[in-house]
């Protein structure tokens, strides 16, 4: 994957690529795209992403498996709902089996 000078459009390209039924981290991005330490970056790129239909921002979430951000959805519910559309199963507000569900852009990606 070829990156770009914009940090921003970087993270969504990535997002763009979480496979469906599959989630990741704010850091396993910022990881991928060489800032190790910007996972609180890819945060900020995402919080302007929630509400954006090309960007499956439901599928990044912090690195315990939280649903961190499910509060910036169009419900609280949402981001939730959408995951487990998805085959994601979902309890208390983090992914089940989040070791399983984890999509590392540094190994599926090149």
């Amino acid at each position: 994957m070829k990156k770009g000078n914009d940090f921003f459009n970087d993270v969504y390209d990535v997002v763009r690529q979480i496979p469906v039924g599959r989630a990741t981290s704010y850091g396993a991005i910022a990881a991928y795209l060489g800032q190790k330490r910007g996972a609180r970056q890819v945060g900020w790129a995402m919080g302007s992403s929630y509400q954006e239909h090309d960007i499956p921002a439901h599928r990044v979430v912090n690195k315990a498996g939280e649903l961190s951000a499910s509060q910036l959805f169009e419900t609280p519910t949402t981001m939730q709902e959408r995951l487990e559309s998805e085959g994601v199963k979902v309890d208390n507000n983090r992914i089940m089996d989040w070791d399983k569900v984890f999509w590392d852009p540094e190994k599926e990606l090149i």
